[in-house]
């Protein structure tokens, strides 16, 4: 058996392998999967075709074949594109194929040139992998494991210049029909190579997706489903970072508690599905109040903590009083009627060597301390203290 032969056979041993694979991945809704697999469906139904060179027409074992193959690789190509969630642009893809065709119907019918039909496959399978490695590293999603898109990316660029390689080497010899004449060892070499190139992509897509499947698990762990807020989880993880930035820095740190008032009679006039808006709205608002680096986490039904990274105490006091107003003057469309709130709220600076525990206990007590002055203000833990950030 050839060494083209060998590298066929293995191509669609793997393409195989990776069907099953694949299927299981389609339960997970994540964009690209369906794409990828298409892709492998295609590629195993190529591989055979160009095997049966010689046992059937040439039409089928070539045109057909290169086309399919072509198809899989534009395939390929679109599945990374929607996973990176860009459009696939299935008009430019299939038009590329097109020529595909066009090229590979000249060089066997027109001309009868193996090394230029090897020149276009391996040009088109080139641009393929250069696609990829575009897309994959510009449309990088953030808190995805940098490595892994990184990898890809180097993986799809080395698969592009052993293509580059291969083509040029056979621009470089006459027009011969005998696929065996080019098996030295460096053809054979860049061919094993080109063989690897689909699985190998599919492979770094699946992988790709299970980072994004732990993603999702850690953000329905670390987030509140009803605000998209921190959860309590969340909130302990994100702490930690900041405390020990906090002590390494020398920083200041604040912590807010707030509490919606009297969000019992919200829910008994409105429903709990009112009061669920409520909440929801309540966090949006929030965040456009608070700094990006602040870290704003649903601790209760209606209880809110913010950590504030290095700020001065009359900043922190600032900002919570904006959000207090900010409340005040919030009114929530719901259904059954209109509903206006008010928060009280309780701030505690850090004090060296505090725990989050610590701080938290005295940023309630000030909370408390709001809630039996009357609600709908702010009170600050006496032993806060005063500090430019």
């Amino acid at each position: 058996m050839s060494a083209v032969s060998v590298a066929i056979a293995t191509t669609w041993l793997l393409g195989l392998l990776m069907l099953p694979l694949l299927g299981s991945l389609l339960r997970s809704g994540v964009p690209g999967v369906r794409q990828w697999l298409d892709a492998d469906v295609l590629l195993i139904i190529a591989m055979p075709l160009l095997l049966l060179r010689g046992r059937i027409p040439d039409f089928i074992s070539i045109v057909v074949a290169n086309v399919l193959i072509a198809l899989a690789g534009v395939t390929l190509y679109a599945g990374f594109a929607r996973f990176m969630h860009r459009p696939a642009r299935w008009p430019r893809l299939f038009a590329c194929v097109a020529i595909m065709a066009l090229g590979a119907t000249y060089w066997r019918y027109g001309v009868d040139s193996i090394p230029m039909r090897v020149v276009l496959s391996t040009g088109f399978t080139a641009a393929v992998c250069v696609a990829i490695a575009v897309v994959v590293a510009r449309y990088r999603s953030a808190g995805r494991a940098p490595y892994l898109y990184a990898a890809t990316t180097g993986v799809a660029l080395i698969f592009a210049a052993c293509q580059i390689l291969r083509g040029s080497y056979f621009l470089s010899v006459n027009h011969v029909s005998n696929a065996l004449t080019f098996d030295t060892t460096a053809n054979v070499v860049l061919l094993c190579v080109g063989a690897a190139i689909m699985p190998v992509l599919l492979m770094c897509g699946m992988m790709m997706v299970h980072d994004t499947l732990l993603s999702e698990a850690r953000d329905a762990v670390n987030r509140d489903f009803l605000t998209g807020a921190l959860s309590r989880e969340g909130f302990t993880s994100v702490a930690r970072t900041l405390l020990a930035e906090a002590d390494h820095n020398d920083a200041p740190l604040a912590c807010l508690l707030v509490d919606l008032d009297h969000f019992k009679s919200i829910n008994d006039t409105f429903g709990h599905t009112g009061g669920d808006q409520v909440l929801r709205e309540f966090v949006a608002l929030m965040r456009t109040v608070l700094r990006t680096s602040d870290a704003l986490a649903r601790i209760g039904g209606e209880e809110f903590a913010i950590l504030m990274p290095d700020i001065a105490l009359d900043r922190a006091q600032s900002l919570a009083e904006q959000l207090r107003n900010a409340a005040t003057r919030h009114a929530v469309v719901i259904d059954g009627g209109t509903c206006t709130y008010s928060l009280s709220g309780g701030l505690a600076m850090r004090l060296p060597g505090e725990t989050l525990d610590q701080l938290t206990v005295r940023a309630d007590r000030a909370l408390y301390q709001a809630k039996i002055s009357g609600r709908n203000r702010l009170c600050i833990d006496e032993r806060s203290p005063s500090r430019d950030a």
